[in-house]
């Protein structure tokens, strides 16, 4: 055992309780700090893949408009389509589709 007294491996103790406190709280607030970092990170990488693609919002009317896949005019965050699915979409004679005049799809669609 130990040549100190109880008193003292007792203040020890508590001492390295504080410490272990400490560095549970540090580690909690980075483990909190990176969770946000991959939600950040993840919001982005979804905001790039909606903006690399388009969505056809249903007709109305009639009407389908095409819109960038992160527009905010029509929020329907499923279905994004890819260059050749529009060209697809845009040459179907049973579909009349127009383009949104927030986000303008059109430019795009070349290349």
């Amino acid at each position: 055992m130990s040549d100190l007294p109880p008193e003292e491996r007792l203040a020890k103790q508590r001492v390295l309780r504080e410490w272990l406190a400490w560095q549970l709280r540090t580690t909690d607030a980075t483990i909190r700090t990176l969770e946000a970092e991959v939600e950040q990170v993840k919001r982005q990488a979804q905001r790039a893949y909606a903006e690399a693609r388009w969505k056809l919002e249903p007709a109305r009317d009639r009407r389908s408009v095409l819109h960038r896949g992160g527009c905010g005019i029509w929020k329907g965050e499923h279905g994004y389509l890819d260059r050749q699915e529009v060209a697809e979409a845009l040459a179907d004679e049973t579909l009349v589709v127009e383009m949104c005049g927030v986000c303008n799809p059109g430019p795009g669609l070349e290349g």
